[in-house]
């Protein structure tokens, strides 16, 4: 039993000897004045530690220090740079008494960092940079200047304390992110950080974590990582990179902001991979991607190779809901130049599908220019136009028409207000976009080429050009931003289209046949829908050829109101509603809502028409007169030959709604016409017989006053 307890209580007496010792003949507040010289000599601040520095032997043996303050350079708002209520350090016995001070874990609890930036650039932070790199040559003059002898074994130095550090763990800690030339505050709470054994040359491990606010904006972070650090800090490097972050504010909330590394060195290829998932506005957004990350050891070029994107948005504001987006591309950072350049290998949502690329070059105001193509876009099934304009027919149908006037319904103004353009003052843009096959408003187009601009508040279309329903358009624009309301114009030469398909695609309407050019030249200002429609002008000329007017059959018209003026009957079948042309040429004149023509010319085997008058196209309402000369048969048209109509010009009245206008001949001087004509030929007549007899002029003249006179 005795030798039991002896057992037991050697050991015990020896360590508590042993600490008994350590107490008596180590001091820990000796290293007091060291800690405070070694901090000023590396950060350039003073350090302040309040009360005296005691043993701590639970749960392991180190240095407890009380609160403790690093001193803020003059000129900043706050006292201190760090504050920390606690300091726990971790060391070795043993090497105490070589003195040897070997650390293992720091602790430090509630430290509160305060890094502040006046408005004239100074930071607190610049203090420590400074001071590092004094030291760092002080520390190379000073070797430059020792000679081997002096660092000898028998040199005092030998005889001072050496100190080594395992680790670094820091909670419930508070950062604070002052910035006084943008006003801008950033806290940071709940910052923790736990490092593992450090030693130049080896990998080392650092968790985080911290939560904070910004205004009205919350976020956290947390990871981990792997550094190693060479001596003299010159370089280093990372691996096992893992940092998950979330954000929040009233209108998004971002449930996780993920990014990961394999690695990180210098001017090497450094895999990582990324994912955003959450919310923002309506928008429920699901991304993930990987790529290659390069930076060179200047930090003056970042390339990210083989970047992808594999994302899915739903809302409720998307014109397609899910949309699936995918993307493949390499991205380049020139950061002495500020130069960014994209090479956008593949990008599609959905049916959409995109590739090209693109510059940036950042400044007051950022240079872009860039080049797009794709091989299809259907843009009204893309912004589902289609499924609108066919719910909307459904809804008219069932409606009853449109309305009980008979007339169209007229925009609303209410709601509208002009567009805010003030962006584009702030951009220098250029562009050039390819299309194989593009479909809007139903109009199908091919090879679609655009080249605009934007800078400095003027947008300006300097070529658009394609190929549409067998012939081409080409066109041109600006419009200048720089005040409001904005003002705009357009020019456009459509050559060679066939203009029945395009009518019936854009506008479900088949009245006019033909081979069609058209040169529009407009301008106007604002930008709001019934404003664009109020303040338009300019002039459109038109020039059809090989056509037809599809609903009115001009020849039976004609037929039909002549044998009615002439008490006859009809025959009442209704014939083909056709009027067949060669050529119709016209100049609209569109001013503020109007359209105006005085010299519109139709021409066909059978016909000559002139027309002229207005229409209103926010009221769709048309009042034209045709001046219509039967100059061939009408059987060509279905009808026997009148020849007593050769000649004779018969005005066709157009009026009402132009969806559906009425045609109305009037006959009111056709007889006058007619009557003229005969009487013109019966003078003839009569003139050869009475010359014969007459030869005075002014008695001829006489006779032929006088029989005139009697029809008149």
């Amino acid at each position: 039993m005795k030798k039991l307890f002896l057992f037991i209580a050697i050991p015990i007496v020896a360590v508590v000897g042993a600490l008994a010792a350590l107490v008596l003949l180590v001091n820990p507040n000796q290293f007091k004045p060291m800690i405070v010289e070694q901090a000023k000599t590396h950060t350039g601040l003073d350090l302040v530690i309040e009360g005296d520095i005691g043993w701590q032997f639970f749960p392991s043996i180190g240095f407890e220090i009380g609160k403790t303050e690093l001193r803020n350079p003059e000129g900043f708002s706050k006292p201190n740079m760090l504050k920390v209520d606690s300091i726990v350090v971790d060391v070795s016995v043993a090497p105490l008494f070589s003195k040897q001070l070997e650390v293992g874990n720091i602790v430090l609890d509630g430290a509160e960092f305060s890094l502040e930036t006046l408005k004239d650039g100074r930071k607190n932070i610049d203090a420590l940079t400074q001071a590092q790199t004094e030291q760092a040559k002080s520390d190379a003059t000073e070797q430059a200047e020792t000679s081997p002898q002096e660092t000898s074994p028998s040199s005092p130095r030998e005889s001072e304390w050496a100190i080594s550090l395992a680790g670094v763990s820091i909670s419930n800690s508070a950062v604070e992110v002052q910035d006084k030339q943008t006003g801008s505050f950033t806290k940071l709470y709940d910052v923790s950080l736990n490092l593992s054994e450090f030693a130049f040359d080896s990998w080392t491990k650092a968790e985080f974590a911290a939560k904070g606010e910004n205004n009205n904006q919350k976020f956290s972070s947390k990871g981990d990582v792997e550094f190693r650090l060479a001596k003299g800090m010159a370089e280093y490097a990372l691996r096992n990179i893992n940092v998950e972050s979330s954000f929040s504010d009233p209108a998004t909330n971002m449930d996780r902001i993920a990014l990961s590394l394999a690695t990180f060195e210098f001017d090497k290829a450094n895999a990582l991979t990324y994912e955003l998932k959450g919310r923002a506005a309506d928008l429920d957004i699901d991304m993930k991607g990987a790529g290659s990350l390069t930076v060179d050891k200047a930090i003056t070029n970042v390339v990210l190779d083989k970047l992808t994107l594999d994302g899915t948005l739903k809302g409720s504001s998307l014109p397609q809901s899910p949309m699936k987006l995918n993307m493949a591309s390499n991205i380049r950072f020139d950061l002495e130049k500020s130069h960014l350049s994209v090479i956008l290998n593949k990008l599609t949502a959905n049916a959409l599908a995109f590739d090209g690329k693109a510059n940036v070059t950042l400044g007051d105001i950022p240079k872009v220019g860039f080049t797009l193509h794709s091989p299809n876009i259907d843009l009204d099934e893309f912004l589902g136009l289609q499924q609108a304009s066919e719910s909307a027919k459904t809804t008219g149908t069932e409606g009853g028409g449109t309305g009980s006037n008979g007339g169209a319904s007229k925009p609303s103004t209410s709601q509208e207000v002009e567009p805010d353009l003030s962006a584009l003052k702030s951009l220098d843009v250029k562009g050039d976009i390819a299309i194989d096959k593009f479909k809007a408003n139903n109009a199908k187009l091919q090879n679609v080429k655009a080249s605009f601009s934007v800078n400095r508040g003027i947008v300006e279309l300097k070529s658009f050009t394609s190929n549409l329903y067998q012939g081409s358009i080409s066109a041109s624009g600006k419009l200048d931003a720089r005040k409001t309301p904005a003002t705009y114009s357009v020019v456009k030469h459509i050559k060679g289209v066939a203009v029945q398909p395009l009518l019936i695609d854009v506008a479900d309407n088949n009245k006019l046949e033909g081979t069609g050019n058209i040169d529009v030249n407009v301008s106007g200002s604002s930008l709001k829908p019934s404003a664009i429609q109020k303040n338009l002008k300019g002039n459109v000329s038109i020039n059809f050829a090989d056509g037809a007017v599809n609903g009115v059959n001009v020849a039976q018209l004609i037929r039909e109101n002549y044998a009615k003026f002439k008490g006859k009957s009809f025959d009442d079948k209704e014939g083909v509603q056709k009027t067949d042309f060669s050529a119709l040429k016209a100049t609209l004149n569109l001013n503020q809502g109007n359209v105006s023509t005085s010299d519109m010319n139709l021409q066909s085997p059978l016909l000559r028409l002139r027309g002229k008058g207005k229409a209103n196209y926010i009221n769709q309402t048309v009042d034209f007169t045709v001046s219509t000369s039967v100059v061939g048969s009408l059987e060509g048209q279905g009808g026997k030959d009148i020849d007593e109509l050769r000649d004779v010009t018969i005005p066709i009245n157009v009026s009402g709604r132009w969806d559906d206008p009425k045609f109305k001949l009037v006959f009111d001087d056709v007889l006058k016409q007619k009557a003229q004509k005969e009487l013109d030929r019966g003078l003839e007549k009569l003139d050869e017989k009475l010359g014969e007899k007459i030869k005075d002029e002014k008695t001829k003249e006489a006779v032929n006053n006088l029989i005139k006179g009697l029809f008149n």
